[in-house]
């Protein structure tokens, strides 16, 4: 008799990615988009990477339910139960708490990779035997497990989890226990995290049996828990879209980091490296793509850039695009709008997409 594979994946698709307009938008979020040109989207790449390690059939995308078609689309050899999508934008901690239930359904016993849909993983064997090695791991001990990055900078635009120094705690790999997570540290404090030597940037992968998680959420968010409870049974049947929709009518909007990594006492970070990159701008998206001789990272066909370097341009494959004196720009069109932004000013471009919601309306965004 074939033994039971108890390997699931949750891949979280439900984001907006408005720091990518205008490739990204509303209607068509970089989770949907073939951002590096190499034929293949974010969310087709992330299914195929996941499916080394656990069966299609027991991958979950959850997702906002106007995405549910683009999902289907891309997924084809997905089932239709497999696509869980929310009504609403509640943040991570309900997203994995409605997973969760949906797989105690089918697996009590079932061990958890949780991955967002829109990040890019360069060498993709080392992930797979490090996730796997965290899913041992993860099955042997009651531990909550996240996957660090050894960081290169002081990036302000990553969360950073510091580790305690000290023994091997696995038979199988060196593996951390969290002392703190941070989100977001100002430059000043992204240097002292760098020179202390004890941070790694969070990659926002989680690793965790199904037993682990749901009793950290009936410990630390037993309110948000609860309400997917009643649940059983409706779900993947017709009575489950009804049941999901008045569930997040009243549930709350909170972070799995906020809600339960930071308060639990039994979360262990695996340092890795295997290529991370988690695509949150126009300058991560620069640093892995191809560059020409004056450093330009182009997409397009027709571009001609004169006296131009540390671009990135981003045009229709057809469309004819002269330019001339620019240095590290951003320079972008997709359908009606066009982008062009200094790369360092490019926090700026929620702003710009809240002002255009504002003053030109919705149809641009």
């Amino acid at each position: 008799m074939e033994k039971a594979n108890h390997n699931y994946c949750v891949i979280m698709a439900g984001g907006v990615g408005a720091r990518f307009w205008p490739m990204s938008t509303t209607s068509r979020p970089k989770q949907f988009i073939d951002v590096l040109g190499i034929g293949k989207t974010l969310l087709q790449m992330t299914f195929d990477r996941v499916a080394k390690i656990c069966p299609e059939s027991q991958i979950y995308i959850v997702t906002n339910s106007i995405y549910r078609d683009q999902v289907l689309k891309q997924l084809p050899s997905i089932k239709n139960e497999q696509v869980l999508c929310e009504p609403a934008r509640r943040n991570t901690a309900p997203c994995i708490a409605y997973a969760n239930h949906v797989i105690m359904q089918k697996d009590p016993d079932a061990v958890i990779v949780v991955a967002p849909s829109d990040h890019v993983i360069l060498n993709e064997s080392e992930f797979t035997k490090n996730v796997c090695d965290a899913m041992k791991a993860a099955q042997e001990n009651d531990w909550l497990i996240t996957l660090g990055i050894e960081p290169s900078r002081p990036d302000t635009g990553y969360g950073y989890i510091q580790f305690r120094e000290g023994e091997v705690l696995s038979s199988l790999t060196k593996m951390k226990k969290v002392k703190t997570f941070t989100e977001k540290p100002s430059l000043e404090i992204a240097l002292t995290f760098l020179e202390s030597g004890d941070f790694l940037w969070n990659a926002g992968i989680f690793i965790w049996t199904l037993k682990s998680i749901n009793a950290a959420f009936e410990k630390y968010l037993s309110e948000v828990n609860e309400l997917f409870k009643p649940g059983a049974g409706k779900y993947g049947t017709a009575a489950e879209e009804e049941f999901i929709n008045q569930t997040y009518s009243v549930c709350r909007n909170i972070s799995i980091d906020y809600g339960i990594m930071e308060k639990a006492d039994n979360v262990y970070v695996m340092s890795v490296d295997f290529g991370w990159s988690d695509l949150g701008t126009w300058g991560s998206l620069y640093e892995i793509r191809p560059k020409d001789d004056n450093n330009n990272a182009v997409v397009g066909n027709n571009v001609l850039a004169y006296d131009s370097f540390g671009c990135i341009v981003n045009m229709p494959k057809d469309k004819l695009v002269v330019m001339q004196g620019l240095t590290d720009y951003i320079v972008v069109e997709e359908d009606n709008a066009l982008l062009i932004c200094r790369k360092d000013d490019e926090q700026q471009i929620r702003q710009f997409v809240n002002d255009i919601k504002v003053e030109k309306g919705e149809k641009f965004i």
